[in-house]
């Protein structure tokens, strides 16, 4: 291999910097959205994710053609496979669970989308990552607040509940919870000391207790509003599940 063609080898023309280009500005599109929306994997770790995806394509398609000779393969697809499987680990990592309450699937699984994007984009399919983005955007904008119109639709959602200890408003709750049809799919009470849902809501006043609950159900998105109401209760928190 001559010096020149360490900076014009094959796999390193005005095409391969496009496709990297792409995926850079694809990612960091989904990257904003994240960062704006104060998610934990934003601008910068979606960029760096789409980009380096982008990269490690390349180099499966182009970076072993000075060693492939008779009796020598090369599978590009085995580098674009050990991508989605690495990926995993970093998306598993922004996963949390706090009291019982799942968080951060949204972000873990843009985080694959946007490595998903990346590779697209360092194979040439451009208008497939063209695509993949714009859908991220109707997935995570849209979608809400179309589910939220459909008044019977079985919905989900995560409360925590500051109340009067001693003085039966666990039971009032659970019993204002069957009167409007939500079911409780999980109930974990504040342990001493805990600070890993946040500190305002790890925080009580002395005499008072926390209890985190997630329901489900039609018109779910009101039982914040509804259980805020019940004798006893100090404060009611809508945790968001995405939170990361």
């Amino acid at each position: 291999m001559h010096a020149s063609d360490l900076l014009t080898g094959p796999g390193q023309g005005w095409v391969q910097l496009v496709e990297l280009g792409i995926a850079f500005v694809l990612s960091a599109l989904i990257g904003l959205e994240r960062e704006v929306r104060g998610k934990s994997a934003g601008l910068r770790t979606q960029a760096i994710v789409g980009t380096s995806s982008a990269l490690i394509l390349l180099v499966g398609k182009y970076g072993f053609t000075d060693v492939v000779a008779e009796g020598v393969s090369v599978d590009p697809t085995r580098v674009a496979s050990q991508i989605v499987s690495g990926i995993g680990f970093l998306g598993a990592g922004l996963i949390i669970t706090r009291q019982g309450a799942v968080r951060g699937l949204t972000t873990a699984a843009a985080v694959w989308e946007t490595a998903a994007i990346g590779m697209a984009a360092g194979a040439g399919l451009v208008l497939l990552a063209v695509v993949v983005t714009a859908l991220h955007f109707v997935i995570v904008l849209g979608f809400a607040p179309g589910i939220a119109r459909i008044p019977h639709l079985h919905q989900a959602v995560q409360l925590h509940i500051t109340y009067r200890d001693g003085e039966g408003v666990l039971r009032r709750l659970l019993s204002t919870c069957g009167v409007h049809g939500w079911t409780v799919n999980a109930m974990t009470a504040d342990a001493p000391g805990r600070r890993d849902v946040s500190e305002s809501l790890a925080l009580h006043e002395p005499g008072q207790v926390g209890v985190m609950m997630i329901l489900a159900g039609a018109r779910v998105g009101d039982a914040s509003r509804v259980l805020a109401g019940v004798d006893g209760v100090t404060s009611v928190t809508v945790v968001d599940e995405e939170s990361e």
